[in-house]
């Protein structure tokens, strides 16, 4: 039977801004930037927005912040914020308002110039009392403990870890508006600078400015628009943990309990869904939510991504933007998955559009591996 949350929303409007680096504008400014670009592609007004969803890492009571910046007056808003998965949870929370009735017209935005107001990969959360003694580096330490973890219990290889990388650089370069492109080898990430082993620069995500936002109605309404409609078809979040060092098992993610829930919401099967976007903050991220997604057994995502399966031309299409590793991670990447999802589904992706976009699976991260949220977006061919 068919969840009855299944395909009563989509996503109509989607903006993008200062993606790479917006030196002189402010998060809030380029986020607002994202804003009117989602509203000039829906055809709609600020003053239709009653419902505002948003999360940043540099506003501590970010729905606060967004009203005021936009000069709006919801009738609901929700700052939920499990960090780079919290949009994809917002999808869900703006589904839920939207079919209660609560508000008909749902923003979920984010905005960060992390790049040119610091540059550096950062936490900006609090530290962790029982970690600090150690002097971790993070969140890069907490990622290298997941990644040494699995070299040691599955043979999995740095080299296995690097194709990640290749991979996604080689999806950047049939994107324009990536941040990093150009030529990138294994070699070349196994030879850059170690940051904590076994990770290194070519293994971490860039640091990026960029906002993104988009806009839900509710599916009666979706067809009246310009562009094709991306339904929300389902979304589930696991978590278990707050600090790496309370993870129960530093190679199982909550991802393994969030994707069985969202695949059975949205009533897909592995082999319908045409797209993953995954939040690769670091290589090992591909690698561990591909297992725990179900996409291959436990232990073996790093034999799965090897021989280019997971790049332009591979059997799974996966980070098709070039993901955080090279188009952009403005600090919370999770709006950015939703972006290249939709992109996809309408099929505007230019040179890396897949033939077959019409189900996408959206999984975000938060934290060290800790806030685990899977979404899926579908074509109308999927209602």
């Amino acid at each position: 039977m068919s969840h009855p949350l299944r395909g009563r929303t989509a996503i109509v409007g989607l903006g993008l801004a200062g993606l790479g680096a917006a030196p002189g504008f402010s998060a809030m400014e380029l986020l607002g930037l994202s804003v009117r670009a989602a509203l000039d592609d829906a055809g709609m007004r600020l003053s239709d927005i009653d419902a505002v969803f948003a999360a940043t890492s540099s506003h501590a009571f970010a729905s606060m912040s967004v009203v005021e910046y936009l000069g709006l007056r919801p009738r609901y808003f929700d700052s939920t914020n499990v960090g780079g998965s919290s949009f994809e949870m917002h999808l869900l929370q703006a589904t839920l308002a939207l079919e209660a009735g609560l508000c008909d017209a749902a923003l979920i935005c984010y905005g960060s110039n992390q790049r040119t107001a610091g540059g550096r990969l950062v936490s900006m959360s609090e530290p962790q009392w029982h970690e600090v003694p150690y002097g971790p580096r993070h969140p890069i330490t907490a990622y290298a403990l997941a990644a040494a973890r699995h070299i040691h219990q599955y043979g999995t290889s740095r080299e296995m870890l690097a194709d990640v990388a290749v991979a996604a650089r080689q999806w950047a370069n049939l994107n324009p508006d990536a941040f990093a492109r150009g030529p990138l080898t294994r070699e070349d990430v196994l030879a850059a600078r170690m940051v904590s082993d076994p990770l290194t620069t070519g293994d971490c995500c860039l640091v990026t400015d960029g906002a993104a936002a988009c806009i839900l109605v509710r599916a009666e309404r979706a067809k009246d628009f310009a562009k094709p409609p991306a339904y929300f078809l389902g979304a589930a979040g696991a978590n278990w943990h707050r600090s790496i060092q309370a993870m129960p098992d530093l190679t199982v993610t909550a991802a393994s309990e969030s994707g069985p829930r969202a695949f059975a919401m949205a009533g897909v099967a592995r082999g319908e869904v045409d797209l993953l976007m995954l939040y690769d903050a670091f290589t090992i991220n591909t690698i561990l939510f591909l297992e725990d997604l179900g996409f291959c057994p436990k232990g073996e995502g790093g034999r799965f991504v090897q021989d280019g399966r997971i790049a332009p031309g591979g059997g799974l299409a996966v980070n098709t933007n070039g993901g955080g590793l090279s188009c952009v991670h403005p600090g919370m990447y999770g709006m950015f998955l939703i972006a290249e999802a939709v992109t996809q589904i309408r099929r505007e992706a230019g040179a890396r559009q897949l033939a077959r976009a019409d189900v996408a699976l959206l999984h975000g991260n938060g934290g060290t591996l800790s806030s685990q949220v899977t979404a899926f977006l579908g074509s109308e061919a999927t209602l």
